[in-house]
């Protein structure tokens, strides 16, 4: 169980820093065309949908990097 959630806290993590660079990304962008600042509704959804996406992919990587250093008592290499 422990390698789970230490693979979910890395996962959450690293999926709300890249939503977040993304809605910020999308709202300059909104704002360099536009020139007024609003939050436009869908680019929450936007930013939601890549939270979802890089949390799945990175719970799943987190999960197997964990579980195959636990396995081989070695200590997690993120760069693999």
């Amino acid at each position: 169980m422990k390698p789970n959630i230490k693979a979910c806290g890395q996962a959450m993590a690293t999926a709300l820093v890249n939503a977040v660079l993304a809605v910020a990304l999308m709202l300059l962008v909104e704002f360099a065309i536009s020139g007024s600042f609003q939050v436009p509704e869908p680019y929450l959804w936007a930013g939601l949908l890549i939270w979802l996406v890089i949390f799945a992919g990175q719970f799943w990587r987190q999960r197997h990097l964990c579980k195959s250093c636990e396995s081989t008592g070695q200590s997690p290499d993120p760069s693999r």
